[in-house]
């Protein structure tokens, strides 16, 4: 079993992926990186020789959970796991077609890769947390969504239907996560991140003074696995037993993003019944959730 502790990212050869890969590695973690673009060995820099590339397809199941199986296999334990791979939408969903016949089928592969993938990919790592010998209590998952999972976005409407239904899917899970196996789930919502989901010109038009730095996602990232000590620019405070955070990162803010209030008490009482945390056990642990 690897004494380091070992990390899976998804969508890691490049981006956010990439940056939080180098940085871990830098801190002598054991990297597994999960992407259809694989950094050839040749390439490799020295920050990231503790890195390992696979070839995966996370929206695939076959792909993705072989290759889950042969990480733990090989490590023998596993203690963070990054569901951050994502494409931008290609289709154009509001083109008129001749209504004479039927129109073609939407292009969804940002539905497959960006909500699926991150549901495929939390479920492996509950498993393979659990498979841990010393149980997975303070196992680490966060998901990567987008300021598009909070605002509307017009312009890429199946991107945001997925990155929106991140946000859900983590306030879902992260309670019962951390109540019966000690995981603890977040997902970040970083804003504009200049990577290469975009071409250059698109990016040289963007308001630069608006654009988020990679610097200030991956050290956000890095607070909520540590469960380092920190707090939003609204001075809500964060520590390693708030679990379900949702994390919008904005320029040089964070901002921690609790769910909608229940819109009377009838709804209160039947979201407690969606949510079924013991109170005692979350008194036990000192949990605070934002779900």
């Amino acid at each position: 079993m690897s004494n380091s502790k070992v990390a899976i990212i998804t969508g890691g050869a490049s981006g956010l992926g990439l940056a939080t890969a180098r940085s871990l590695s830098r801190k002598s973690w054991r990297v597994h990186v999960f992407d259809l673009s694989v950094i050839s060995e040749d390439t490799v820099e020295p920050e990231l020789s503790r890195c390992v590339f696979h070839k995966v397809d996370v929206a695939s199941w076959d792909s993705l959970s072989s290759t889950f199986d042969a990480v733990f296999k090989a490590e023998g334990r596993l203690d963070f796991v990054f569901a951050n791979a994502g494409v931008m939408e290609k289709g154009k969903f509001f083109e008129r077609h001749n209504p004479s016949s039927l129109p073609p089928e939407p292009e969804e592969l940002s539905i497959d890769v960006n909500l699926k993938g991150v549901t495929k990919t939390s479920y492996l790592a509950q498993h393979y947390f659990r498979a841990n010998k010393n149980g997975s209590n303070g196992c680490v998952l966060i998901m990567t969504s987008s300021i598009a999972g909070i605002y509307p976005q017009s312009i890429t409407p199946f991107y945001s239907a997925a990155k929106a239904g991140i946000v859900n899917f983590m306030r879902s899970v992260a309670p019962i996560f951390y109540q019966e196996d000690g995981i603890r789930t977040y997902a970040i919502c970083p804003a504009s991140v200049r990577t290469n989901l975009l071409p250059e010109e698109l990016w040289d038009a963007y308001p630069q003074e608006y654009l988020t730095q990679m610097g200030k996602v991956t050290s956000t990232v890095e607070s909520l696995v540590y469960g380092s000590k920190f707090e939003d620019s609204w001075g809500q405070k964060f520590d390693k037993f708030t679990v379900g955070l949702v994390v919008e990162i904005f320029v040089d803010d964070v901002y921690f993003r609790g769910p909608p209030s229940p819109c009377n008490d009838g709804m209160e009482f039947i979201l407690e019944l969606m949510h079924p945390i013991k109170e005692e056990n979350a008194r036990k642990k000192g949990v605070e959730t934002q779900v």
